[in-house]
């Protein structure tokens, strides 16, 4: 058997991984979107059945993620380091996880989402999540590394402005609410929701070091 036909029977295994990658991604921009739709959106009854959507897509990207781990256990052919794939997979699973908290935080503590500081950080988990894709699409063939690194300081501006954003929600939810529940509950909905964009910084680090490794 020759160099090229070894090179073809791997080829689709290798490809594999950045199928299962970008399924991720591309769930991450819907639950994005979704979450953005869920601090819009004032009507409680409402607002559960778009938090039910966020969790489906969340047991999805579950799913994704098992088959990424499972195919790492069964292949010893893979497009970067065994080491990177496993917290690639695991950072964007993390991003995954804390946007459905946020959204279900949101219903279980019966907040009224319109808050300039909540809707703020649904915008910015949104953004975030599209950069995330962006960078996780290049992965492929790596050749548009501007596109990537673009992608990666986005994502680390995204990161500071939510830690502007949490900073003045807490400081104008101490000086104008006068309700200690009110400000126990949207406090840790600003929490979770600023994880969010940390774990999106998550991401972009872990293709930052395979970038570094492989281009």
């Amino acid at each position: 058997m020759g160099v090229n036909a070894v090179l073809k029977f791997f080829l689709p295994k290798d490809r594999v991984f950045y199928n299962l990658f970008e399924n991720v991604a591309e769930e991450l921009v819907k639950m994005g979107d979704k979450l953005r739709e869920v601090v819009r959106e004032p009507d409680f009854d409402r607002r559960g059945r778009l938090i039910k959507e966020i969790e489906d897509m969340e047991h999805v990207n579950d799913d994704f993620t098992h088959q990424i781990f499972t195919e790492l256990g069964k292949n010893f052919i893979t497009p970067f380091d065994r080491e990177d794939i496993h917290y690639l997979a695991s950072a964007l699973d993390d991003i995954a996880d804390y946007i459905y908290a946020s959204a279900k935080k949101i219903n279980f503590y019966r907040v009224n989402p319109d808050d300039i500081g909540i809707q703020k950080m649904g915008d910015l988990i949104a953004l975030g999540c599209v950069q995330v894709h962006k960078a996780v699409t290049e992965l492929r063939n790596m050749k548009n590394m501007r596109q990537i690194t673009d992608a990666l300081v986005a994502i680390n501006s995204i990161e500071n402005q939510g830690d502007d954003i949490f900073d003045m929600s807490i400081e104008r939810l101490f000086a104008t609410e006068p309700d200690a529940k009110e400000v126990i509950k949207k406090r840790e909905i600003y929490q979770v929701m600023e994880i969010v964009t940390d774990k999106c910084e998550d991401a972009a680090n872990v293709i930052e070091s395979i970038i570094v490794k492989y281009s």
